[in-house]
């Protein structure tokens, strides 16, 4: 008397192929093409829609931490030039309070906007020197305000960058406006 095993096929119902034996399936291109589909859409996310950052220094405190990370959506603006610093087609335009990313001397860098292209830009030199734009007022050291004293508002195509930790952000008050083209993603998560 033949016993068979639990949950085994009987023989009577294997199938054989010409030459008589049992078929194998094959193993190892399955697993690899899974690999292989898998890394081509990890770079293609992080090249193109997210990416998470390490920030490193204090511009930003409170609202961003030193040596926390970030999640960037890079598609918030449009469609970012695989390893570039601009936008190949954008849909959209940052908005005011937007915490952006953009390179600044090949460095990526994050700030909040917190004035788009038409908004008005009103300076005080009483006691001080100080920018006030939308309900904001912006301390400004004496050269920071000789580099933006003549702009009225924000130039068509540009935002005014300023990190949150005004006394330890070197920003648009320092460098200019930041071309919205070079803007390449929103923080969505801190």
């Amino acid at each position: 008397m033949e016993v068979e095993k639990k949950g085994a096929i009987p023989e009577s119902k294997k199938t054989k192929d010409s030459f008589g034996t049992e078929p194998t399936r094959a193993k190892g291109p399955g697993l690899v093409v899974f690999v292989l589909v898998g890394l081509v859409l990890g770079v293609a996310i992080k090249l193109f829609c997210l990416d998470i950052l390490r920030v490193e220094g204090t511009s930003m405190e409170p609202a961003v931490a030193d040596k926390s990370q970030v999640l960037v959506s890079k598609l918030a603006y449009g469609l970012v030039e695989p390893l570039g610093d601009r936008l190949l087609v954008q849909w959209s335009e940052p908005q005011r309070d937007d915490v952006v990313l953009y390179f600044y001397n090949n460095r990526a860098v994050i700030k909040r906007c917190v004035a788009v292209a038409g908004d008005r830009l009103d300076f005080s030199t009483g006691f001080g020197y100080s920018l006030n734009v939308n309900e904001k007022k912006i301390p400004l050291t004496e050269a920071q305000y000789q580099k933006l004293k003549h702009n009225r508002q924000v130039p068509p195509g540009m935002i005014l960058a300023v990190g949150d930790n005004y006394q330890d952000s070197v920003d648009s008050r320092d460098y200019g406006f930041v071309p919205i083209e070079n803007v390449l993603g929103r923080i969505v998560t801190r």
